[in-house]
């Protein structure tokens, strides 16, 4: 399952350097498939569209950190537990019911960003 910043962030920006996949980003701020991945150009994503992995894509939050569900991975194949809620002062970083997903598909995940 992704993690989910809560509506409790006090925008401290302690989470975002944490992210392996560089998944967080700060609240109105446009993110990009390739931002810390080796995603690079058109890209088919596990779901079977098609992107740019250049092209910006829309803010999820305007207000606080947000966490891109399709790059978020929980840290599986880089640590033994999500990085962020690790850092998170205010416990924020929360399994997001909305994307419930096991460890396999979290895995396979992390080598389709990487090229594993």
């Amino acid at each position: 399952m992704a993690i989910i910043i809560t509506d409790e962030c006090i925008n401290c920006g302690a989470c975002e350097p944490e992210c392996p996949n560089t998944a967080i980003y700060e609240g109105a701020d446009d993110w990009r498939w390739k931002d810390g991945t080796k995603l690079n150009g058109k890209v088919i994503l596990p779901d079977g569209s098609e992107v740019d992995a250049d092209d910006a894509q829309t803010p999820i939050s305007d207000d606080i950190y947000y966490i891109v569900p399709g790059k978020c991975t929980e840290c599986k194949g880089f640590h033994e537990e999500p990085q962020c809620a690790a850092v998170c002062p205010v416990d924020c970083c929360v399994p997001d019911d909305n994307h419930v997903e096991s460890e396999e598909v979290l895995l396979e995940r992390q080598a389709f960003l990487h090229n594993e």
